[in-house]
């Protein structure tokens, strides 16, 4: 369904979240995750979205199990998780990833810690990683709801400024063959090259 356009010109996109806690995924608190993620989203992006969401526990094999379900069998175009990417025993949300991967994406995860280190040191221990699968892009971020804005969106007013990971998601997702996905430039403008630009709808 993300290859048809819809009435207002945009394409749609199928998005998969996924929230990676024991505790949250058990009930023990209320899972803070999926609302941060869809939140922001549903502001930066124009196109009409489709979300798959899970929460699950912090399992390997059920997290691959999970990201290989969102891609493979629901169609998404773009997965992101949050939580589990830690040093803690528990944390393998990136091993689960780089299980499912047909390429490593290492730019999103570098940047990520970049951002994270105008806040806190502790960012060094931080080990998203970002993957292809098939003609879907899937991003670890971090298990905060603020960090995950922080990372996404990038910090605009900042001396000197420091560009969010999403800027890029968008012709990463026109590489490997996925919908063309146009964002808000209030919240984050994202970048083409000139060449790769669709002129606006009439």
């Amino acid at each position: 369904m993300s290859d048809q356009a819809t009435n207002d010109g945009f394409d749609a996109v199928r998005i998969g979240l996924v929230s990676i806690s024991d505790r949250a995924s058990a009930g023990v608190y209320q899972d803070q995750g999926l609302p941060a993620l869809r939140e922001w989203l549903t502001r930066a992006v124009r196109n009409p979205v489709q979300w798959v969401e899970r929460l699950i526990p912090d399992e390997q094999e059920g997290i691959s199990a999970a990201l290989r379900a969102l891609v493979d069998d629901e169609g998404c175009d773009l997965v992101l998780t949050t939580g589990g990417t830690g040093p803690a025993p528990r944390d393998v949300t990136p091993e689960a990833t780089l299980a499912v991967a047909h390429k490593e994406m290492p730019g999103f995860g570098e940047q990520m810690r970049q951002i994270s280190l105008r806040f806190v040191p502790t960012a060094i221990l931080s080990r998203q990683v970002a993957v292809i699968r098939g003609k879907a892009l899937i991003i670890n971020l971090p298990g905060q709801p603020k960090a995950i804005a922080e990372t996404l969106e990038g910090l605009p007013s900042a001396t000197p400024p420091a560009p969010g990971i999403f800027a890029a998601v968008p012709y990463c997702i026109d590489l490997i063959g996925g919908p063309y996905i146009e964002t808000d430039p209030a919240v984050c403008k994202a970048f083409r090259p000139k060449s790769a630009i669709r002129p606006p709808k009439a």
